[in-house]
């Protein structure tokens, strides 16, 4: 098996991982998408729901609807924590996908420039072949019409 044949296989195998881990990093991506809109959806659902209490407050709520308003305030604010932490632990996650990806991509990209190489360098091993074979037939050629003419 020739060289090139040997990289070609090593090449398109590298090129089968490195598309899965691209699809892998564009599943994350969209994932720390998501989880940043339900991030914002909280913080903004919270930030109305303070305005509520606010008002409520103003208006001289009773105790009891206070403290219904201050828990449901304290479960938002976990709530967002915990998002926060989900979408920081993600983007660590998307961090190191990116990376894997990047890795695979470069790799991808040197054993294709070996690849091309070597099959550059095959063909010019078979061309002098082919050359070093004619230059035979013509010099063979020669010296047979010289021992005709003689």
């Amino acid at each position: 098996m020739k060289k090139s044949e040997r990289l070609k296989t090593i090449v398109e195998l590298n090129v089968t991982q490195e598309k899965k881990a691209l699809e892998t990093f564009g599943q994350v991506q969209k994932k720390q998408v998501q989880l940043q809109m339900q991030l914002d959806h909280l913080i903004n659902y919270r930030q109305e729901y303070q305005e509520k209490f606010d008002a409520f407050c103003k208006a001289g709520a009773r105790v009891g609807q206070l403290l219904e308003f201050k828990s449901f305030l304290d479960k938002l604010d976990r709530a967002i924590n915990g998002q926060e932490q989900a979408l920081q632990s993600l983007e660590t996650e998307l961090s190191r996908v990116r990376g894997n990806w990047i890795g695979l991509h470069n790799r991808t990209k040197s054993l294709s420039k070996l690849f091309d190489a070597a099959q550059a360098d095959e063909i010019k091993q078979l061309d002098r072949r082919e050359q070093t074979e004619q230059d035979d037939r013509v010099a063979s050629g020669q010296r047979g019409g010289t021992k005709n003419a003689g």
